[in-house]
């Protein structure tokens, strides 16, 4: 008798322990169902050279951003955001680790022949890596210009699951490629050879992009679009086109390179019609961030997604393009690899329904670094010590009084005889051949009342002076490979 009591316990605790492993099972199958649900997917689309003044929303008068103003209207339009540097390669560096451009890893534009640019070492912590440290399916689907196929900088080594695009800025500059990069595998565009213009690269990458998004619409997802619009060559397909001949008078011709060695190698073709081409390329772009809108809210997704539209610097002079003509700077003096406002000071817009409020604008000052927080905040991780960012999630939420501020921004740029540039607060400080000075003297704009920096003020307050100039000492780490005028290297042209 006492065997049997001794068995009907045993098989009592079994049956037990396994109702309540049973039980803790389906509750942590409840609470990871509970997680990816608050979890919002996150679309960061990230425009190649589109100055301020490029969307109606933003005030450009002669041609119209529909699906991206409507996206203004549903989220929060910021006013002082600022890119991470005035050219590709260091801006998307300081994007993916955080940091500006006095401590980010790659800080100019670095040619690796035949293909790609200088790497993001394999130590560094991104972006992508924070996105999948979270529990996030990550893809990018565009030009990346941050590690040569291959290389410990590739973008499947950097966090991201799947990568399709241009793995090479200066290859980037060509729309009718022939080939592009799906992960590891280079995918020859046979439409495209022989001169042929059978596929237009961004139609390509958009595909992918949307079929990442149907993919993974069931898993909380990362998704980075670093498009090739608008940047360089100037180029549409033809429906576009139609929409927008002759409506530009009058129009601009671009004599390029149409044939050997140096063709779809990086040098941009000839286009006639550069004002058509250009605003055809903006209606591309709008289009594409429409199908996207389309696509999340299509799939049920809308209100547990955030989308963010920006630029990765202001607006570019090269291939035929006319930003004076279409005032892509908006109020702004300067362009691409200029450190003024019109070189770094670029649209941002948020969208999150139920979480941002529709129709909402902020003017406060940020920057391409506070993304990394900004997102580590969003699904719960921690910020890595050495960020330059600051979380922006106060903001977009509408709590203003936790908003933490920048004490300073800092921009370097190694091109040019050497570039420096510090807003803090109102002031903008900015210095131009470093390399051949030093420590020439600083220009210094009060933006509150000048913001298109056209009257210098230095002189005037000597204290703020000396201020920025102890930030420029102080801001900066020195680099082996970025130099800043110690030394010399192959920068190219993007």
């Amino acid at each position: 008798m006492k065997i049997y009591y001794k068995l009907l316990f045993t098989f009592a605790s079994i049956f037990i322990a396994s109702c309540n492993s049973s039980n803790k099972n389906k509750d942590a199958a409840a609470n990871e169902t509970a997680d990816s649900i608050a979890k919002p997917n996150i679309i960061y689309i990230l425009a190649d050279d589109l100055g301020y003044g490029d969307l109606s929303v933003y005030g450009q008068e002669k041609f119209e951003t529909p699906h991206i103003d409507k996206l203004a209207e549903r989220g929060m339009l910021f006013t002082q955001h600022y890119s991470g540097s005035t050219v590709c390669a260091p801006s998307r560096s300081a994007l993916m680790t955080g940091m500006h451009t006095g401590h980010t890893v790659v800080r100019g534009n670095k040619e690796v022949q035949p293909e790609g640019q200088h790497p993001i070492p394999d130590s560094t912590y991104t972006l992508a890596e924070a996105m999948k440290k979270a529990g996030y399916v990550t893809g990018a689907f565009g030009k990346w210009g941050l590690g040569f196929p291959g290389s410990e900088g590739d973008p499947t080594n950097q966090g991201f699951d799947t990568f399709y695009g241009y793995n090479c800025q200066r290859l980037g500059h060509n729309y009718y490629p022939d080939h592009l990069w799906s992960n590891t595998d280079s995918i020859v565009l046979s439409e495209n050879t022989n001169k042929k213009d059978g596929a237009y690269a961004p139609e390509l990458i958009h595909r992918e992009t949307l079929k990442f998004i149907d993919t993974h619409k069931h898993t909380p997802f990362f998704l980075y679009v670093p498009t090739i619009i608008p940047h360089a060559e100037l180029a549409a397909p033809e429906e576009y086109m139609e929409k927008h001949r002759g409506k530009y008078p009058p129009e601009k011709a671009y004599e390029g390179v149409d044939d050997g060695p140096n063709f779809n190698q990086g040098p941009y073709r000839s286009q006639e019609e550069t004002h058509a081409a250009f605003a055809a390329m903006i209606d591309v772009l709008d289009d594409q961030v429409g199908d996207i809108m389309a696509k999340v809210d299509d799939l049920g997704l809308a209100d547990n997604t955030i989308i963010i539209f920006t630029s990765d610097n202001g607006p570019h002079e090269e291939g035929g393009a006319d930003p004076e003509y279409f005032d892509s700077n908006g109020p702004f003096k300067g362009v691409k690899r200029d450190l003024y406002e019109g070189g770094i000071r670029v649209p941002m817009i948020a969208s999150w329904p139920g979480r941002i409020a529709p129709g909402s604008k902020t003017d406060l000052i940020s920057a391409f670094w506070d993304i990394l927080p900004t997102f580590s905040d969003i699904v719960g991780i921690s910020v890595p010590d050495d960020t330059d960012g600051i979380s922006l999630l106060p903001t977009l939420l509408g709590n203003d009084a936790e908003q933490k501020h920048h004490d300073y921004l800092y921009w370097e740029f190694h091109e040019r005889g050497g570039r420096q540039a510090v807003r803090k607060g109102k002031w903008k400080a900015v210095r131009y051949n470093v390399f051949k000075n030093p420590n020439g003297a600083l220009e210094l704009y009060d933006l509150d009342e000048d913001r298109g920096e056209t009257n210098n003020v230095a002189e005037e307050h000597p204290d703020v002076v000396a201020e920025m100039e102890d930030i420029i000492e102080t801001a900066r780490t020195p680099s082996d490979i970025f130099t800043f005028g110690q030394g010399t290297y192959l920068a190219d042209d993007d």
